[in-house]
């Protein structure tokens, strides 16, 4: 049999000078360096965002409310007009503002109701009102206007030329011939919507009406829409001893020449259009 050597015993650990430590659990430094990194790390981050951090928090700024300096007409319309359609002047000046007021005698209410009375400022409207016609325009007398006395329209920045029905439409033309006085000349007579207001009466028993913003002559056809194309409403015009013709139905829109044709066209804030929209009544040419 093979001789074999026993190995010696091994010593206790008393005898090399070691012994296990049994005052705590077993993993008890692991738990001890994994807490320690966790503290660091929680450490580090508030140190980063205590850094970031703004030195003044502007959340807790009062707040300034902004309130403009100027006392401004307030929210802006969709209707807010353009240079094309800038509110006309008031006064002599231009012609009054379709927005009912008492300084826009006969303009209709917003609410389709009765129209304001005219008030005794309206006697500043041009002298050119046709002589014996009645009461003047605006005045508080009630008097109706003579249906007899027959008018011309005569533009004032082309004194040569008058309204003349021609073709069915009314051209601002030179007028010679008798044929063409006879259809130069009209009846001025109560507005067919409005007594304070104008119609012009035709030799062959129409009016003067537009449509689609032309001004025509056509026959009455009975129907309030008629009688509200055919009714105009005199206005003081810029130019002395002249007037502007609003319509009753479309407030601030004015009978104007364009191309010598007689339309209704908005308000413009420009000479040309004051001009173009300035008209004298005179006698009758026939």
């Amino acid at each position: 049999m093979p001789k074999t050597t026993p190995r010696p015993p091994r010593l206790p650990s008393w005898e090399h000078g070691w012994s296990p430590d049994t005052s705590r659990a077993p993993g008890t430094r692991r738990l001890w360096l994994a807490g320690g990194l966790a503290a660091a790390t929680v450490v580090t981050c508030l140190t980063a965002i205590s850094m970031d951090r703004p030195a003044t928090d502007e959340s807790s700024a009062p707040v300034r409310s902004e309130v403009p300096t100027d006392a401004g007409p307030g929210l802006l319309s969709f209707a807010s007009p353009s240079s094309s359609t800038t509110a006309p002047p008031q006064g002599s000046s231009g012609p009054t503002p379709a927005t009912p007021s008492a300084t826009a005698p006969g303009a209709p209410a917003p609410d389709g109701g009765a129209r304001t009375a005219p008030s005794s400022s309206a006697s500043s409207a041009p002298s050119s009102r046709p002589a014996g016609s009645g009461a003047a325009h605006g005045g508080s007398s009630g008097a109706s206007k003579d249906s007899s006395v027959r008018r011309s329209v005569r533009s004032v920045n082309y004194p040569d030329r008058y309204w003349h029905v021609r073709g069915g439409l009314v051209k601002l033309d030179p007028v010679g011939s008798p044929a063409d006085r006879r259809a130069a000349t009209f009846r001025l007579v109560d507005g067919l919507a409005d007594r304070s207001c104008y119609s012009f009466a035709t030799a062959d028993g129409g009016y003067l009406r537009h449509h689609s913003f032309v001004l025509r002559a056509e026959r009455d056809d009975g129907s309030a829409l008629f009688r509200k194309d055919a009714t105009f409403c005199a206005r003081p015009a810029a130019r002395s001893g002249a007037v502007v013709l609003e319509s009753v139905n479309y407030p601030g829109r004015f009978l104007r020449h364009q191309d010598f044709q007689l339309r209704l066209d908005p308000y413009q804030n420009s000479d040309l259009y004051r001009a173009d929209s300035a008209f004298r009544l005179q006698d009758g040419l026939s």
